[in-house]
C-alpha cells in the first residue's frame, strides 16, 4: 500500500496549499513512513498514532529553531504523517489514534491498509497511481530539467503553479 499514500498525500497536499516549494517528496515519504515503521512490530503501532504525528511535528519545529528554510522543508514530514492517518481512516481506530490515552495496549492490531478487503485494496492502489500519472503530467515531469530538479529538491516548477484568483471572484 505505497501508491494510495504517496499520490493520496501529493494530491491533497497540492490542492490544499498550492505550493510549487514543498519537498513533495518529503510530504510522500512522511505518508509511508508508519507503514514502514509499524509493519515489522506486527501492525499499527505508535507511528499510527496522532500522538506520534504531534511529536513529530514539535521536534521538527523545536530542532530547526531559526532555520527558516530547513524548517519549512523538514515540515513536509508531519504533514505526510498526518495525512497517513486521514488515508488509512485511523480515528476509526480510537484505541490506537488516541494512544496512550484510551489504554497502553494495542491488542495485535494488523496494518490498517492490509484490513480491506483485496478489492478495496486493489481500488486504493489504482487511486494513487492515477494520482501519481496526475502529478507526472500535470508538473511535467517528464521533461528531463523538471524531473531533475524534483528528484533532488521535491520541488515542482513555480511557472506551472495556477495563476492567483483575481480580486472579486
Amino acid at each position: 500500500m505505497l501508491l494510495w499514500f504517496a499520490g493520496g498525500s501529493f494530491a491533497i497536499v497540492w490542492q490544499v496549499f498550492r505550493d510549487t516549494a514543498i519537498d513533495y517528496r518529503l510530504v510522500m515519504l512522511g505518508a509511508i513512513l508508519p507503514d514502514v515503521v509499524d509493519w515489522p512490530f506486527g501492525g499499527a503501532r505508535v507511528f499510527h498514532t496522532l500522538l506520534a504525528s504531534v511529536v513529530l511535528l514539535f521536534a521538527v519545529m523545536a530542532l530547526t529553531g531559526r532555520r527558516r528554510a530547513l524548517r519549512r522543508r523538514l515540515l513536509a514530514l508531519p504533514i505526510g504523517t498526518f495525512l497517513h492517518l486521514v488515508l488509512d481512516a485511523m480515528w476509526t481506530r480510537a484505541h490506537i489514534f488516541w494512544w496512550p490515552f484510551l489504554g497502553r495496549h494495542f491488542n495485535g492490531h494488523g496494518l490498517p491498509s492490509f484490513s480491506h478487503p483485496v478489492a478495496g485494496l486493489v481500488v486504493e492502489e489504482l487511486a494513487g497511481a492515477a494520482l501519481l500519472v496526475w502529478a507526472y503530467r500535470r508538473f511535467r515531469l517528464a521533461e528531463p530539467a523538471r524531473r531533475s530538479t524534483f528528484l533532488r529538491t521535491g520541488r515542482l516548477g513555480r511557472d506551472l503553479a495556477d495563476p492567483a484568483p483575481e480580486a472579486g471572484q
